[in-house]
């Protein structure tokens, strides 16, 4: 299995409240890319490094990012064996190619055909969550059914759905649709979709077919790598994994919540998330 690691945002959300911050006390962070921002006593994307090499879950990592931060990840892959950056060739939020064209150029540079992990590049989980038990469900999947992918679900409160992709499912944990921020009146499901997915290798052509059809779509229609598990999710048997909670670093209040958590309430650092 690949790991294809999403980093290439601007984070102006993030910035844009670091540089209005008046304490000064995250001046250090002005200009940094959101995965490699201080978490704990290390950057967020190399929690995901050291959990996925501690857990034996894939045997290569790539990391894809825009050109304005490639050159941070450059130097922070050096220190890893197994890391590999692309950058996306944009400079700016307003030219992005969108975090499905992301990973669809990381898929066709790097010539993958196994199966990939693809993590959002500016989320982190609870300490509940283990990459070893999302392993072993997904093949638990794959034994019954080789075309068979795997998402993560956790509860959101009802005032939280129009800020996620929400999953309906079936008893048997199969997804059968994801409505995108829908009103709470619109679903009675709470389960909030993080993007964390393992396509089997058998999904991935239908990334160039997803691309081939939005090509002439607005940005937002391939932004969002929720849109292609929605479309997936018609054309693939998708089947979800539970887990309690995410940080989700947007903006600068949940960065703090997000450090603090590991820098403070972390129980076992090195056995986190493996």
């Amino acid at each position: 299995m690949k790991a294809v690691i999403l980093a290439a945002g601007y984070g102006t959300r993030l910035q844009r409240d670091v540089v209005a911050d008046g304490s000064g006390k995250f001046s250090h962070l002005v200009g940094t890319a959101k995965p490699l921002l201080p978490v704990g006593r290390c950057a967020l994307i190399s929690h995901w490094v050291r959990a996925l090499n501690a857990s034996g879950c894939v045997d290569r990592i790539y990391v894809v990012t825009n050109a304005l931060y490639f050159a941070a990840f450059e130097e922070w892959a050096s220190h890893f064996t197994n890391v590999l950056v692309l950058s996306d060739q944009t400079e700016s939020n307003e030219g992005r190619l969108g975090a499905v064209a992301c990973l669809h150029l990381t898929v066709k540079h790097f010539h993958i055909d196994d199966h990939v992990l693809v993590i959002g590049g500016d989320t982190l989980f609870k300490e509940d969550f283990s990459l070893s038990r999302v392993k072993e469900r997904f093949s638990d999947l794959q034994a019954k059914s080789d075309d068979s992918c795997l998402v993560l679900s956790y509860q959101c409160k009802d005032d939280e759905t129009r800020k996620y992709g929400i999953l309906e499912v079936d008893g048997d944990l199969r997804v059968l649709r994801m409505k995108e921020k829908p009103l709470p009146s619109e679903t009675t499901s709470r389960r909030a979709c993080p993007c964390f997915y393992l396509l089997s290798k058998m999904s991935l052509p239908l990334l160039d077919a997803f691309i081939d059809e939005k090509k002439e779509a607005p940005i937002e229609d391939k932004d969002a790598p929720g849109n292609f598990v929605s479309w997936l999710i018609q054309r693939k048997p998708v089947y979800v994994h539970t887990i309690s909670g995410r940080f989700d670093v947007g903006h600068l209040a949940s960065y703090i919540e997000c450090d603090l958590y590991v820098r403070e309430h972390l129980q076992d650092a090195e056995s986190y998330m493996v």
